[in-house]
């Protein structure tokens, strides 16, 4: 992800992630939905051990019920690809071909299950089980938002921490640019517009163990929430927001409101 440093705030990516604690896709366009998430952001998840997700009447976990980074690194070895109209995912592991599964269908998430089942056998309790809820998105907070991560507040860190993070290290679904280091601290409850959308900042993002796993080596490798607390006084790193008023987003929109 290219994090040149320009005046003027804007949107310099966007991403999802289909499979709650898998690989992200980065788009070059979206369209929000009022309270909502991202089209296609954490619709499926894989449940560790139990079986209490109910399709029927899906609500919210913790993410600790589920296979995730902040436990479970060998998840980021895997490179996955979705097609949100046939729910066709691609997985990619090392050592291994290709496998093209139907989520939308039982035989295909029983052949996922299994993959991961023989994948990661120690991370494992039982056969872990795929999940979905029509409307439903398995993010970390159980309010439908996106997820922001100013750059400017990165590049401060890894100045002070005199170390390189890689921004998809935070898995965020908005990434600005062009902004002041840490002035996102200062938006809650104010309203940021980008492209046709407006959204309301509701809360910070306390940083965990998943930060420690390095996207590109599937290693823990650099304890972030300890830098942020060495650095900052603190864990923070993103925000969350609500979208309050529907419309497309493009990479490169401009970035107006509290900024």
């Amino acid at each position: 992800m290219s994090r040149q440093q320009t005046h003027t705030p804007h949107l310099q990516a966007i991403y999802r992630y289909p499979v709650k604690g898998l690989s992200p896709e980065r788009l070059s366009r979206a369209s929000l939905t009022l309270g909502d998430v991202i089209s296609g952001d954490r619709i499926y998840a894989l449940e560790n051990g139990s079986a209490d997700f109910d399709a029927a009447t899906p609500r919210y976990f913790p993410k600790t019920k589920f296979l995730m980074l902040m436990k479970h690194e060998r998840l980021a070895q895997l490179r996955t690809r979705f097609d949100l109209a046939t729910h066709m995912l691609t997985v990619s592991a090392p050592e291994r071909q290709d496998m093209e599964v139907d989520l939308s269908t039982a035989t295909g998430r029983r052949t996922l299950e299994s993959f991961i089942r023989a994948f990661m056998p120690l991370d494992v309790r039982g056969v872990p089980r795929v999940v979905f809820g029509e409307g439903h998105s398995f993010s970390d907070v159980a309010m439908k938002c996106v997820s922001i991560i100013n750059l400017a507040s990165l590049r401060d860190l890894e100045i002070k921490a005199q170390q390189t993070l890689n921004p998809l290290r935070f898995r965020a679904n908005l990434y600005l640019e062009g902004l002041e280091p840490w002035v996102e601290m200062h938006w809650l409850d104010k309203t940021l517009h980008i492209g046709e959308a407006d959204m309301i900042v509701a809360k910070t993002t306390l940083r965990c163990a998943a930060t420690q796993v390095n996207p590109e080596t599937a290693r823990r490798d650099i304890d972030v929430p300890r830098l942020l607390r060495q650095h900052f006084g603190h864990q923070i790193l993103g925000v969350y927001a609500r979208i309050t008023t529907a419309g497309r987003i493009s990479q490169g929109d401009a970035v107006t409101g509290p900024c």
